[in-house]
C-alpha cells in the first residue's frame, strides 16, 4: 500500500500542473502561467493567467522579484563583485545558482572559474553594463538568427577586449532560460518547470536553423519538452483571451487583422483572417513576414549616434566611440527612450557616458535628449508616411554595428507595404500592435494614418493593455485554447518548403544563358501540424554507406496571381522571396570514413520517398521513407554549422550555372585512361596533355561549372590510387583534384568530399623529391581550404609554420616537428596557404601578419638598395607580391568564408597599414590592394579601422590612381565584384558560385 502511494505521488509530480508561457525576448524575458485544472463551474480566463515574478539581482547583494528579466548577462572582472553579493534565493538548493562560466574559460564552467569571473543575469547586469563598457552580452536572440557567424562559438560580448570571457549566443540564451528554471523550481518545488506544459515563443520569421538553435538552448537549460509559438500569434491569443466573453461583438466588423510586433531585435508581421460561421469567428493565420532584424535595438543605436554627435560638438576633436563605448551608450539611450516614451514622461532627460579607469568621472560626457527629439527620430526614421506601393530601399539607410545584419532599410512602414503586397488581396481593416515603442501615441497614430491612407478608410485598433507581457500571457492562452477555453487560430506552416534539384532546366531567367534553379514543393504553406506530406510521385535513390545532403529553401507567400503551391509541384526558385535554409543530411547506414578505394566497396541503392511534416513543436521534419518497406525511415537533420554555401544575395537562390555538359562522360573516360585501375600504357607526354584534352571536350577550364567540376572530382577520387604511377601522374591528379573541388563548398556533398580528401594528408605525396608535386600538393589544400573546419586548418597551420621555419630560415627544431613530417613547401606556397586559413583564431593571424610584415619590409628595403647601387629600375620580387597579397587577406575586414569573430582585430592591423602607407602605391599596386582589404568598411565598429586611418588610405588610393572601386570600399560598405573576388581568392571561382559577403 505504501509503494502504491509513493508511485501515485510520483506520477502526480510527473504530470504537468501548469501551462507556462516563456517569452525569451531580445530585451526582456517574461514568464506567465495558469493552472491546467480549472475549478469546476469556472471558465479559464485572463484572471487565471498570472505573471511569474522572477527573482534577480537588482543591486549587489539585493534581490527582487520582477515581472521582467532583462535578457542580458554581465561578465564581471575578477574582484569587481564580492561573491556574497551575488547570492540568489536558490543557491542553497542543488540547482544551478547562476549562469555557467563563459565558454572560453580554462576548463568550462567550474565553480572556481565562476567565482573568478562572475556572471550576472537580469536587472543588475543591465545596470552594470550601462556603467562599464565591453562586458555586457545583449541581443543574444538576434545573434541566434545570424548565419554569418558560428552561433555555437563563444563570440559574445561582441568586440569585447581579450581579457573578457566570451559565451556563445546559444549558451547565453540557455543561461537565461536556466535562470528562469531555477527561479521557478525554487518557488514551485513540487512542480518542476521541466515537467510543466511549456510554450516558448519566437519570431514568426525565424527560419529552421534559428528555431533549431532555440530548441538547443532550451535543452541545455534543462527544458527538453516544449512547444514553439510565433510571437504575433501569442499577442493575438492574449487579446482573444481578454475578450473571450464578447468575442463575436469585438470582431464582428473585422475580416483581416494585421499584427505588427516591433520587438527589441525584430519586426514581426502576421495576417489573421476572420470569418464568421454560425455567429462565431473562425480565425486563420494566412501570412507571416520574412525575417526582419529591425526593432528597438536599431532605434537605440540611432539615438546613440545622435547623442555621440552631440557630445562631439563644441569640444576638442575626439575619436568616434569604440564598439564597447557605443554599446554602453546604447544601453543608456535605451533607458532614456523607455523613460521619455512612457505615459506621463518628462520633457527631457540627460544621457551620460562615463569615462574609464582613474578618469571615470572627469572623462564623462553628457547630452540632453528631449521627448520631442526621440519621437521625431523614431517617427520619421522608422515610421515615415509612404505610399502603399513604396518598395524597400536596398541602400545603406539602416544603422548597423556590432556585426549584426540589421535590415538595410530602417523604414518599418515600407516593409509593411511590401509584406501586404505579397500576402493580402485586400488591405487589413483591423490593427493589433505590440512592442514598447507603441507606448508612444504619436507612433500609433502615424501607423494608423499610414494604413488608413493605403486602405482609403480608417482601421480599427485592437487594444493591447500591456505590450511588455502580452506575448508571455498569450503563450499560456494558446495552451488553454488547446483545451477548448479560447478560440484557436488555424495556423499551419507559415511557409512553403522546396527541395532544390541539382539539374537546372527551364527558360533562362537571369544572366545570359543561365537557367533558374528548380525545386520541388515538399510542404505547402498552411499545412497543419502533424499532417504528413508524402511525395510518392518522386522516387530518390540513396546509396548505402554514403552521406546524402539536400538543399532546401522556403517562401512565406504563394506566387502572385497563381494558385497556391501544392506538394510535388516543380517551381523556378527565382527572386528574393525564396530564402535558402541550412542543408539537411543523412546516411542510410553508419557513416564511416571512406578511402580512395571507395569504388571497390559493395554498395546498394535504396529507393525512397520524401515525407515532410510540420511538427507539433513547430519545426520542419523531413524523412526518407523506403519504397519497398515504408517502416524504414531516416531523419534528415539540419546542418547548423555550415550555413554559408552559395551566395543568396538578398535571399535569392535563383540563377545558378547551366546544366553540366553531356560530354562529362567522355571526360571521365579520359581520366580513367590516365588514372584508372586497369593498367594503361600512357607516356608522360599524354599525362601532361590531360588538361588540354579535357578542355577540348568541355571548353575552357575557367568556365567549368560546379555541375562539371564535382563529377570530375568524384571520378578523380575513385581513381586516386592511379596518382602513384609517376610524378607526372601525381602532379596532374593533385592539380585537377584541387581545381575541381575549389573552394571546398558550394555543392550538396562538398563537406563529405573534403572529409574524404582529408584522409590523404597523413600519407602525403608519393614523389616527395619532385618540386612540382610538392607545389601542387599545397595548391590543392589552399584551393579547398574553405571546406575545412577549424581543427583541420590548425593542422595545416602547423605544417605551414614548420615548413617556413625549415625552408625560409634554413633550420628547424625537431622538437617542433609535427607527428607526421609535412610535404616540403617553399615560402610562396606556404604564404598562399596560410592566408587562406580563415577559420584559425585571430591571435594566430596576428602572429603570422606581424612576421609577414617584417619579411615584406626587409624585401622592399633590399630591392631599393639593389636598385640604387645598380642605378636600375627597382622591381619587387614575387615573394614580396605574394607576401602583400597574403597580408591583405590575413588582415581583411570581411572574410571570404570564415566567421567574422575570427577577423584580426583593428589594433593589430593598424600598424600593418601604417607600414604600407610608406610604400609607393603607384608602382606597387599590390600594397594598395592589401591596404584596401584591411581598411574595407564592414559597418561593424568592432572590425572597422579608425575613421582617420581609413581616410588616409582612401586619400592615398586616390592620389596613386588606384581603381575607384577600391577607394569606394574604404569609404562605404560595398559588395565585391567578380574581379575583386578572384584577386582575393587568388584565382577565379567556379561559374555560378559567389561569395556571401
Amino acid at each position: 500500500m505504501c509503494a502504491t502511494k509513493v508511485k501515485a505521488k510520483a506520477q502526480a509530480l510527473a504530470s504537468p500542473r501548469y501551462s507556462v508561457g516563456i517569452d525569451l525576448g531580445t530585451t526582456h524575458t517574461v514568464v506567465a502561467y495558469a493552472p491546467l485544472a480549472v475549478p469546476k463551474g469556472r471558465a479559464a480566463g485572463s484572471d487565471a493567467i498570472k505573471l511569474f515574478a522572477i527573482p534577480q539581482l537588482v543591486s549587489p547583494g539585493a534581490v527582487d522579484a520582477l515581472p521582467l528579466l532583462p535578457s542580458v548577462r554581465y561578465h564581471a572582472a575578477p574582484g569587481e563583485l564580492a561573491p556574497g553579493n551575488l547570492t540568489l534565493p536558490w543557491d542553497a538548493v542543488p540547482e544551478p545558482a547562476r549562469a555557467t562560466a563563459p565558454e572560453n574559460s580554462p576548463s568550462g564552467n567550474s565553480v572556481t572559474e565562476t567565482a573568478i569571473a562572475p556572471v550576472v543575469i537580469g536587472q543588475l547586469a543591465r545596470v552594470l553594463g550601462a556603467q562599464v563598457p565591453g562586458r555586457l552580452v545583449s541581443s543574444a536572440k538576434s545573434w541566434l538568427s545570424h548565419a554569418a557567424v558560428d552561433r555555437t562559438a563563444a563570440i559574445l560580448p561582441w568586440g569585447a577586449p581579450p581579457e573578457v570571457p566570451k559565451v556563445s549566443p546559444v549558451q547565453a540564451s540557455a543561461d537565461t532560460l536556466a535562470h528562469v528554471r531555477a527561479a521557478w523550481n525554487a518557488q514551485f518545488p513540487d512542480s518542476p518547470l521541466a515537467q510543466q506544459d511549456i510554450v516558448l515563443t519566437l519570431p514568426a520569421s525565424f527560419d529552421e536553423s534559428a528555431r533549431a538553435l532555440t530548441l538547443q538552448a532550451a535543452h541545455r537549460a534543462g527544458l527538453p519538452k516544449l512547444r514553439l509559438l510565433e510571437e504575433p500569434q501569442a499577442v493575438f491569443y492574449d487579446w482573444l483571451q481578454r475578450h473571450r466573453a464578447d468575442l463575436t461583438t469585438a470582431l464582428g466588423d473585422s475580416r483581416l487583422v494585421l499584427v505588427c510586433d516591433v520587438g527589441g531585435g525584430t519586426t514581426d508581421l502576421s495576417l489573421i483572417q476572420v470569418d464568421m460561421a454560425q455567429g462565431q469567428p473562425q480565425l486563420t493565420r494566412i501570412g507571416v513576414g520574412n525575417h526582419l532584424m529591425l526593432g528597438g535595438d536599431n532605434m537605440d543605436l540611432a539615438l546613440a549616434h545622435t547623442v555621440e554627435a552631440c557630445m562631439a560638438q563644441g569640444g576638442p576633436a575626439q575619436q568616434p566611440l569604440s564598439a564597447s563605448q557605443l554599446a554602453q551608450l546604447m544601453e543608456r539611450c535605451r533607458s532614456a527612450k523607455e523613460l521619455l516614451l512612457a505615459e506621463g514622461a518628462p520633457e527631457q532627460t540627460t544621457v551620460t557616458l562615463l569615462g574609464a579607469g582613474a578618469r571615470l568621472i572627469g572623462a564623462s560626457r553628457s547630452s540632453t535628449l528631449t521627448r520631442a527629439e526621440i519621437e521625431t527620430l523614431v517617427l520619421d526614421g522608422f515610421f515615415p508616411m509612404v505610399s502603399a506601393d513604396a518598395p524597400t530601399e536596398p541602400g545603406r539607410r539602416g544603422l548597423v554595428a556590432f556585426g549584426l545584419p540589421y535590415a538595410r532599410d530602417a523604414a518599418i512602414t515600407r516593409h509593411i507595404a511590401e509584406f501586404l503586397r505579397q500576402h493580402a488581396s485586400a488591405m487589413p481593416d483591423t490593427l493589433l500592435l505590440n512592442g514598447g515603442v507603441f507606448r508612444a501615441p504619436a507612433l500609433v497614430q502615424r501607423l494608423q494614418d499610414t494604413l488608413a491612407a493605403w486602405r482609403g478608410a480608417p482601421l480599427r485598433l485592437l487594444h493591447n493593455d500591456n505590450p511588455d507581457v502580452a506575448v508571455a500571457r498569450g503563450a499560456v492562452a494558446y495552451a488553454l485554447a488547446q483545451h477548448g477555453h479560447t478560440p484557436t487560430i488555424g495556423a499551419g506552416s507559415a511557409r512553403s518548403y522546396f527541395l532544390l534539384l541539382q539539374g537546372n532546366d527551364g527558360p533562362a531567367k537571369r544572366g545570359k544563358g543561365a537557367a533558374p534553379t528548380r525545386g520541388i514543393c515538399i510542404l505547402p504553406r498552411l499545412t497543419q501540424p502533424g499532417q504528413e506530406v508524402r511525395l510518392s510521385e518522386h522516387t530518390f535513390a540513396l546509396r548505402v554507406g554514403q552521406p546524402v545532403r539536400f538543399h532546401l529553401c522556403s517562401v512565406s507567400s504563394d506566387a502572385a496571381n497563381q494558385a497556391p503551391y501544392v506538394a510535388g509541384q516543380t517551381v523556378d526558385l527565382v527572386g528574393p522571396a525564396f530564402v535558402r535554409l541550412p542543408p539537411i543530411v543523412t546516411a542510410l547506414t553508419a557513416l564511416t570514413t571512406l578511402t580512395a578505394d571507395a569504388n571497390e566497396q559493395a554498395q546498394k541503392d535504396i529507393p525512397v520517398h520524401l515525407v515532410a511534416a510540420l511538427t507539433e513543436v513547430g519545426t520542419l521534419a523531413l524523412h526518407c521513407m523506403g519504397v519497398a518497406d515504408p517502416s524504414q525511415r531516416w531523419l534528415l537533420e539540419f546542418d547548423l554549422r555550415h550555413t554559408q554555401a552559395l551566395d543568396d544575395g538578398d535571399s535569392d537562390v535563383g540563377g545558378q550555372a547551366a546544366a553540366a555538359s553531356p560530354r562529362v562522360a567522355e571526360a571521365v573516360k579520359a581520366l580513367d585512361r590516365i588514372f584508372g585501375t586497369n593498367a594503361q600504357k600512357v607516356d608522360a607526354k599524354e599525362v601532361r596533355q590531360l588538361r588540354a584534352q579535357l578542355e577540348q571536350l568541355l571548353g575552357a577550364r575557367a568556365q567549368w561549372s560546379l555541375e562539371i567540376l564535382r563529377p570530375l572530382f568524384d571520378a578523380l577520387w575513385q581513381r586516386a590510387r592511379g596518382r602513384r604511377r609517376s610524378a607526372e601522374h601525381e602532379r596532374a591528379w593533385l592539380n585537377l583534384a584541387g581545381y575541381c573541388l575549389r573552394p571546398g563548398w558550394g555543392d550538396a556533398l562538398d563537406d563529405w568530399r573534403v572529409q574524404q580528401l582529408w584522409t590523404l594528408l597523413p600519407s602525403g605525396v608519393q614523389f616527395s623529391r619532385d618540386k612540382q608535386v610538392c607545389v601542387q600538393w599545397w595548391t590543392l589544400w589552399r584551393r579547398v581550404a574553405g571546406g575545412l573546419d577549424a581543427n583541420a586548418q590548425l593542422r595545416l597551420l602547423n605544417d605551414f609554420a614548420y615548413n617556413l621555419q625549415s625552408s625560409v630560415e634554413g633550420s628547424s627544431d625537431e622538437a617542433d616537428a609535427p607527428q607526421t613530417r609535412p610535404v616540403k613547401g617553399d615560402a610562396q606556397d606556404m604564404l598562399r596557404l596560410g592566408a587562406s586559413l580563415e577559420r584559425i583564431p585571430a591571435a594566430y593571424k596576428v602572429e603570422v601578419g606581424d612576421w609577414l610584415l617584417g619579411r615584406i619590409q626587409k624585401a622592399v628595403a633590399k630591392a631599393a638598395k639593389a636598385a640604387k647601387s645598380d642605378n636600375a629600375a627597382k622591381s619587387e620580387s614575387t615573394d614580396t607580391l605574394v607576401g602583400l597579397w597574403a597580408l591583405g587577406r590575413i588582415g581583411a575586414r570581411q572574410p571570404l568564408y570564415g566567421s567574422t569573430h575570427d577577423v584580426a582585430p583593428p589594433e593589430a592591423v593598424t600598424p600593418w597599414i601604417e607600414a604600407l602607407l610608406k610604400l609607393d602605391w603607384k608602382r606597387l599596386d599590390a600594397a594598395a590592394f592589401a591596404a584596401t582589404q584591411m581598411a574595407r568598411v564592414s559597418d561593424d565598429r568592432v572590425r572597422d579601422l579608425p575613421v582617420a586611418l581609413r581616410e588616409q588610405v582612401a586619400a592615398q588610393l586616390h592620389t596613386s590612381g588606384a581603381p575607384a572601386a577600391w577607394e569606394a570600399m574604404v569609404r562605404h560598405k560595398v559588395d565585391l565584384d567578380e574581379a575583386q573576388q578572384s584577386r582575393i581568392v587568388g584565382e577565379s571561382l567556379p561559374p555560378g558560385l559567389k561569395l556571401i559577403r
